[in-house]
């Protein structure tokens, strides 16, 4: 199985299941003599922790790091499960929940853990979250801020997100959302022309996330529907309608840009769903599942947008006197 790797020169591997013994990263590239502790992963990790299982989420640094600091070394971190409920699943085993990547799965590979959905479940985001906590305190160095909020949940704003969520999940059913996030402190320059342009790699680690559908960057898909004179950010004006890139470069303003997340697919409602022998059943799924995650996809977006940023830092440096 290949795509675990993310990044070029600051490189993270991720790896676990979801109801396996553990989750953790390996974090190569990391420049040496950058202060860390446990607590500043821990913190970040507390901030993703599910709203239904009862996970502690506690990093163990297992090499990388020595009385506070970054050796240079590959960074290992791992994460204990400590609250599996493998039995929640056993009438998965030959049933594809509707939503999940359980059939596609099983077509590619000709098995696949039916415990929570493996790899593919939302679970593998704290493996980002703690590699992002280090690329986060690189970048920090740097006077570079990652900032992700809430827009919307099911259509509202941020401020009905609670009532929102709660209604939604008594009626047994789920919720999505758009998340916005903000980078200031970024100097021009940084993205690669063509293919490695800024805002394609940051589109590419959004999209690695399993939840979400999509990404816009400033005025996004409005901009289709404006006239040049309008969309044009210029000096004297206020807008960012480019999102702090243009031609795949950094502006060295503001970068700006909004993903949106499905609902998760796991609910209480009875649905149709497809078995091993191609026939169509009932089903209710079991187990803890949380009526929505956009609360949680706060820190996932940060990290990933750490890490495809404190890589392009280090390839900035590789290229330029």
């Amino acid at each position: 199985m290949g795509g675990n790797i993310f990044g070029e020169l600051f490189r993270v591997v991720t790896f676990g299941e979801s109801q396996g013994p553990a989750l953790g990263c390996v974090i190569d590239g990391c420049p040496a003599g950058l202060e860390i502790s446990v607590e500043e992963i821990a913190s970040e990790l507390e901030r993703r922790r599910p709203v239904h299982r009862n996970e502690a989420d506690i990093p163990e640094i297992l090499s990388g790091i020595f009385e506070g600091k970054t050796l240079g070394t590959p960074i290992a971190i791992l994460v204990r499960n400590t609250d599996c409920r493998p039995q929640d699943y056993e009438n998965l085993l030959n049933v594809y929940r509707p939503g999940h990547a359980d059939f596609t799965w099983q077509a590619k590979y000709c098995i696949r853990d039916h415990r929570g959905g493996g790899r593919s479940s939302g679970r593998e985001t704290l493996c980002r979250v703690a590699a992002g906590a280090v690329a986060k305190k690189f970048l920090s160095g740097y006077g570079i801020k990652i900032q992700a909020s809430i827009c919307e949940i099911a259509g509202k704003g941020a401020e009905q997100a609670q009532k929102i969520i709660e209604e939604i999940e008594a009626e047994g059913n789920s919720a999505g959302g758009i998340v916005s996030c903000l980078v200031t402190g970024l100097p021009a320059g940084l993205g690669e022309p063509v293919f490695g342009k800024l805002d394609a790699r940051l589109a590419a680690a959004m999209l690695s996330v399993g939840a979400v559908k999509g990404i816009e960057f400033g005025a996004g898909f409005a901009a289709a529907r404006m006239k040049g004179s309008q969309n044009n950010d210029t000096p004297a004006g206020k807008t960012n309608n480019c999102g702090g890139i243009l031609g795949g470069i950094s502006t060295g303003g503001e970068i700006e840009f909004r993903v949106a997340f499905k609902p998760p697919p796991s609910i209480k409602k009875n649905q149709k769903a497809l078995d091993a022998n191609g026939k169509i059943v009932d089903l209710a799924i079991k187990g803890r599942h949380d009526a929505c995650i956009v609360p949680r996809a706060l820190p996932v977006i940060e990290a990933m947008t750490a890490l495809t940023l404190a890589d392009l830092i280090l390839l900035h440096r590789c290229t330029t006197l």
